[in-house]
């Protein structure tokens, strides 16, 4: 499996694993100049922007690991332009991020969910 379909097949389980949590998925890939958003989801009344990062094993480290500075400051900007063009009442939001580790062998997944990634200071 190429890259890309990891990360479309991992994005896909992801939105599975926030759905059985009861979250509501809203948007999927949201492009901006800033970057994209893996996934838009709401629960109670919030909105979660969520980083999706995929691995098939732990050659090249957690998924969080990359996840540095300057993808949070790019993730807020992103998230910062979604509510401009959406959400003429400012909501709640945070930004988290899924990181999915695929077992092909056994066909599992383990999912690390951190939630408020990204602080504005």
């Amino acid at each position: 499996m190429d890259r890309r379909k990891l990360g479309q097949y991992g994005e896909n389980i992801a939105a599975q694993f926030l759905e059985r949590r009861g979250f509501s998925i809203v948007w999927r890939n949201f492009q901006t100049r800033w970057g994209e958003i893996d996934l838009v989801a709401e629960k109670d009344s919030r909105l979660h922007f969520v980083e999706v990062k995929t691995r098939s094993g732990v050659d090249y480290g957690a998924g969080e690991e990359a996840i540095g500075r300057f993808k949070q400051l790019r993730l807020l900007g992103a998230a910062k332009m979604y509510i401009a063009k959406f959400q003429p009442v400012e909501k709640f939001y945070q930004i988290d991020s899924i990181n999915v580790l695929l077992n092909k062998a056994q066909k599992t997944a383990k999912f690390r969910y951190l939630e408020n990634i990204v602080s504005e200071s």
